[in-house]
C-alpha cells in the first residue's frame, strides 16, 4: 500500500521544506504556494490532509479552506491551519471557514505528527 498524501500550502519555501523533512519518511508531501494552487491540487490529488498557512498572496488560507470545504469533491478532506497567527480570533475564524485543526509556528515534528494523528493513521 502506498503512502498517504499530505498537501502543505505555504508561500514560504523554508516552511514547505521543513514540513517535507518532518513528514517525508511517513507521507508523500505535495507542495502548493498559495490558496488557488491548493484548491486545484486538492481536487487533482485528493490528499489525505491539507496543512494550510493563512497569510499567503493571491488567495489566503481562509478563502482556500472555505473553497476546499464547499467543494463536493474535497469537502471531507481535513484542513489544518499551520500559521504564525496565534491569536484566538484567527483560530475562531479558521473554524468558521471549516478548518479541522490549528497549529502555530514554530512547531516541532512531534507537535505536527500529533495533530496529523487526529485525522490520519501515522505510520511507525
Amino acid at each position: 500500500m502506498g503512502k498517504t498524501c499530505i498537501l502543505v500550502v505555504d508561500d514560504e519555501q523554508t516552511i514547505r521544506l521543513l514540513v517535507k523533512r518532518y513528514l517525508g519518511d511517513k507521507f508523500v508531501v505535495l507542495e502548493a504556494m498559495d490558496g488557488a494552487e491548493a484548491r486545484d491540487m486538492a481536487r487533482k490529488h485528493k490528499p489525505g490532509l491539507v496543512l494550510m498557512d493563512i497569510m499567503m498572496p493571491n488567495v489566503d488560507g481562509y478563502n482556500a479552506c472555505s473553497m476546499i470545504k464547499s467543494d463536493q469533491e474535497t469537502k471531507k478532506m481535513p484542513v489544518v491551519m499551520l500559521t504564525s497567527l496565534g491569536y484566538e480570533l484567527n483560530e475562531k475564524l479558521a473554524k468558521e471557514v471549516g478548518a479541522d485543526g490549528y497549529i502555530t509556528k514554530p512547531f516541532t515534528r512531534v507537535k505536527l505528527l500529533d495533530i496529523i494523528g487526529k485525522f490520519l493513521k501515522v505510520p511507525k
